[in-house]
This record gives structure tokens, sequence and C-alpha cells, in this order.
């Protein structure tokens, strides 16, 4: 089985790297030309480079890591952000549809309008509040229309690897008095490392039972408010002995109202993964499992 993976460098791509070297042959590739073998392209700005990459590995599957996920920056150059979010995406479908590959995408919970407080459901109609919401739409759409696709939506990602909400909760409190954070945003942090492991899983179980395909909530168990993820890195990394100027006490609330970004953000990003759990026979750990595991790891470091 030959496995083509773009994205590479990114949270999730670089976790895929070690769960889908498992499963057969990988070629990842990168944004940057020059990290690739045999002058293959990963840059989704190249929309006939994409296309004439898929023809020339052939893969058994494809999986796109590569997204642009500047959720503000998104709202001042739209063109680049559907090329990459929803062109690119349609390319690697016809491209996989022509070479009879399984076509494995992310996506977000930003394609839904973020109301009510009940956790979204696969079925629930979509309606994005941003233009990175609206090209992410539009790409599953054209993902969708190959047969053999896995669309997997999912919420607040993060990883050791890079920056992260976490990350900055640690600068921040070790620099300043007094934090504030918004409070009325709910969902749950999910890691890269567990997108990797449930996109393993579930490319084992598509390759024996094809009627899987399609598309599925993948986000951690449990919820929280950026708040109470603020307060609970902060209090583990107390435990974990980190010198913080800013205690989980001292971090103050503050409404989305009252912190307006270029992008509008959805208050409710709540996920129903019972679908995936069913499918693919997994059980989704609480984000504060994951979440604790890359603090002990940023504190060994």
């Amino acid at each position: 089985m030959k496995v083509l993976l773009f994205g590479r460098s990114g949270q999730v791509g670089w976790e895929l790297q070690r769960s889908l070297g498992v499963l057969g042959e990988l070629v990842a590739l990168d944004s940057d030309a020059q990290y690739n073998p045999g002058g293959l392209c990963g840059d989704f700005t190249d929309l006939e480079g994409l296309a004439r990459t898929v023809a020339v590995v052939q893969p058994d599957i494809i999986v796109n890591a590569a997204a642009h996920t500047a959720v503000d920056k998104a709202e001042s150059e739209p063109v680049l952000a559907r090329q990459i979010n929803a062109l690119a995406p349609a390319v690697l479908a016809q491209a996989a549809t022509k070479v009879g590959a399984k076509l494995v995408h992310y996506s977000t919970d930003y394609v839904f309008d973020g109301s009510g407080n009940r956790p979204w459901a696969e079925t629930d109609a979509t309606a994005p509040l941003s233009v990175y919401g609206q090209t992410k739409l539009e790409g599953e759409q054209a993902v969708a229309t190959t047969a053999k696709h896995l669309i997997l939506r999912t919420s607040w990602v993060y990883a050791a690897r890079g920056g992260n909400f976490a990350k900055t909760m640690l600068r921040l409190a070790g620099e300043r008095e007094t934090l504030t954070v918004i409070d009325d945003q709910f969902g749950a942090p999910t890691s890269a490392e567990l997108l990797a492991d449930v996109t393993a899983h579930a490319l084992r179980a598509l390759v024996q039972k094809p009627e899987l395909a399609g598309l599925y909530h993948c986000a951690a168990a449990g919820e929280t408010n950026w708040h109470g993820y603020a307060r609970y890195v902060l209090t583990q990394a107390q435990a974990l002995g980190q010198p913080l100027k800013v205690g989980p006490d001292q971090v103050k609330p503050i409404s989305t109202r009252d912190y307006p970004t270029p992008a509008q953000r959805p208050l409710n990003s709540r996920l129903d993964t019972r679908k995936l759990q069913r499918a693919f026979g997994l059980r989704l750990p609480h984000w504060q499992e994951g979440v604790g595991r890359m603090l002990t790891e940023i504190a060994q470091k």
C-alpha cells in the first residue's frame, strides 16, 4: 500500500508521518519543493503540480493535512484561502478518482454558525461565519465528490510541536500580571496526535469495509471554554513546577463581544462524535488527558 501525504510539516501532518508509516510506503510532501523527493509538488497554490504529483506517485491513499488555517488573515486574503482550502482539495478529489485512491481530508467546526449548545452532528445544516469556515466547507464538499473519501471535522487542534493556545498562555503567564481570556466559546481541545491515530485506525478499517467512507466528527471528549482551558493549563503548569506570574485564579473572563476579531468565531464548537466511535469501534479520550500529556512533554524539554 502506498500513502501520499500532503502538509507533512504542519501539526497534524507531523503526527501523521508517525501514524501512517505502519500502513505501507509513505510519501510525505512539504509545501516547499526543496524538501520533496523527485520534484514532486506539495504546493497548494500549484494546482497542476498537485494533479501531476498524484499521477506520478499512483498512491492507494491520499491524505490531505494541508490548509490555510490563519482564521483572521483569511478575511483579508480570501482568494488564497479559497485556493488552498477549496480548489486544491477539489484537484486532489479529481486526481484520486482517476487513480482509484482513497482520499482523507480534515475539516472544521467553523463550517457551523455556532448557535445553540447542542453538539453538532454530521447531518446538521452548515452556515459558516468566516472566510476560513466557508472555504473549508467548499473543500469538504469537493472531497465528497469522490466515492472513496474520509472527511474528519475537528476542533481546537493543538500539538507539542509548533505554536498553540496552551503555549501562548504559558508564555503570557510568565510575562504579565493578569490574563483575560474568552469564556463564551465552547469546544474540546483536540490533539494532532489523536487525529493522526484515529486516521490510521480508520484507514485500516476502510480498506476492509469500503462502505465506511464518509464524513465524521472527530474531537476529544468533554468540553470547556477558552477561559477554562487557560485555567487548566496554568493549574497543571504550577503542579509541574513552572514559574508563573499569573496563576489560574488570576485569569479573568471576557466575552466574545468585548474581544472583536477580523473573523467571527462560532460560540458553540461542540462536535457529536458518536458516529465515528460506533463505526470504527473507538473511544475518544477526554481533552484533559491529551493537554496534560502535552504540558508534561513541554515541561521536560
